[in-house]
C-alpha cells in the first residue's frame, strides 16, 4: 500500500490533487474526502480555525493508522493532507484520498480513517473570531 501524509500551512489545492484516473489496473474505486472549516463553532460564528499539532506524534499516529488500515482492507493507496495554522471559514482543512479494488472498501476505509484520526491524532483546533 502506498502511503502519504502531508502537514502543511499552505492552502490545499483540491483540484490539483484530486485525480479521476485510477493509478493502476487493480483500482476500481477512488474515494476523496474534503473537510472544510465551517463558519460556526459551538453555536457561534467564527472567521477561521487555528490548527496546531505535535508533528512527531502526528506522524507516529498516522503510521499506526495506516498499518491498521492496510490490515483491515485491501487498500492500494492512502493520501492525507492536513492544514496547520490559520484556515479561514469555507477553506479546506483536510483532504483524504483512498484507492481500493471496490467502492465499499474504499468508503469504509475512508470513514474509519477520518473517525480514528479525529479520535487519536494530536491535531488541535482553536476557533478565531
Amino acid at each position: 500500500m502506498r502511503r502519504q501524509l502531508t502537514l502543511t500551512c499552505d492552502p490545499i489545492e483540491v483540484t490539483r490533487m484530486t485525480s479521476s484516473r485510477a493509478p493502476d489496473r487493480g483500482v476500481g474505486a477512488i474515494v476523496t474526502f474534503i473537510g472544510t472549516v465551517r463558519g460556526e463553532e459551538s453555536g457561534g460564528e467564527i472567521a477561521a480555525l487555528e490548527y496546531t499539532a505535535f508533528q512527531a506524534m502526528v506522524e507516529h499516529q498516522f503510521g499506526q493508522l495506516f498499518e491498521a488500515l492496510e490490515a483491515r482492507w485491501p487498500i492500494h493507496s492512502v493520501q492525507v493532507v492536513h492544514r496547520l495554522g490559520r484556515v479561514a471559514a469555507t477553506e479546506p482543512s483536510l483532504w483524504v484520498q483512498i484507492t481500493a479494488p471496490h467502492r465499499g472498501e474504499a468508503f469504509a476505509a475512508c470513514q474509519w480513517l477520518i473517525d480514528e484520526m479525529k479520535r487519536l491524532v494530536p491535531i488541535w483546533k482553536k476557533p478565531l473570531a
